[in-house]
């Protein structure tokens, strides 16, 4: 089994971490750069960071907080929110992010996944695909789940990696904030359709829902949330620990060998 990594997502609005249920109910929850730092010293593998009001608002990400973050923390960071061009790509590059995440931008234009990894590389390009089931498929949705674009998830996804999308990110918005498990059943979907790293998004209530989901889907090679990790609810030194007794491999903390 390859070596599982763990992923805290800050949700910025305006400048603060926040989290809702169904990606909506929006509540505050902490700065984003004492988070950051946060996690950055208690075993994440990556952070992910997200403007989730920007492609909502039409506007750029905000850079400031960005940069502040971005100078804390000493593990990858996956930026995204309101990445609409090659020239947005460039930009929080330079604010020290190491990947960039693309969602509406990417409906908007789906030229720009190809160009983007023809300039930055595959390894660069995330794919985050807002998921939801609607009259029995899966069904992709922009500017933060607000809008059905009427595609098809597994094959909207499939055509990314296939243009140059080194990394999926399944956020299932039917299980975001719930807390009663990873959406299974879409993840085996796309595990199925793509060979690129698949990191799953929405639902984690404890550490049993990542053991189950790394077990039922060796594909999946990484697990995302925030409000379990936000509140303590789960500490991720004791859940890579109880990975471990479970027979799954996840990366050393540091300080261990």
């Amino acid at each position: 089994m390859i070596t599982k990594r763990i992923i805290p997502c800050l949700d910025v609005k305006n400048g603060r971490v926040v989290k809702g249920v169904n990606f909506e109910g929006l509540a505050d929850v902490n700065s984003p750069v004492e988070l950051a730092k946060f996690y950055d010293r208690n075993g994440a593998d990556e952070l992910v960071f997200y403007d989730i009001t920007a492609s909502a608002e039409g506007r750029k990400l905000f850079t400031d907080i960005l940069r502040e973050v971005a100078s804390q923390v000493f593990i990858p960071l996956t930026v995204g929110g309101g990445i609409n061009t090659v020239e947005d790509f460039d930009r929080v590059l330079k604010c020290g992010a190491d990947k960039v995440s693309v969602n509406s931008g990417a409906i908007k234009d789906p030229s720009l996944v190809p160009r983007a990894a023809k300039l930055y590389g595959d390894q660069c390009v995330v794919l985050s695909a807002d998921v939801k089931r609607v009259g029995g498929e899966f069904r992709v949705f922009a500017r933060g789940g607000r809008d059905d674009t009427g595609l098809e998830a597994i094959s909207w996804i499939k055509r990314c990696v296939d243009n140059g999308a080194g990394e999926i990110v399944v956020n299932s918005i039917d299980t975001d904030g719930v807390k009663k498990g990873f959406d299974l059943e879409m993840l085996e979907a796309v595990c199925e359709a793509v060979n690129v790293p698949v990191i799953a998004s929405g639902g984690a209530g404890c550490e049993e829902d990542f053991v189950k989901l790394f077990k039922t889907l060796p594909k999946v090679d990484a697990g995302l949330a925030a409000s379990i990790f936000h509140f303590g609810e789960v500490a991720i030194p004791h859940l890579k620990q109880t990975l471990a007794s479970a027979g799954i491999p996840s990366r050393t903390l540091k300080g261990e060998k």
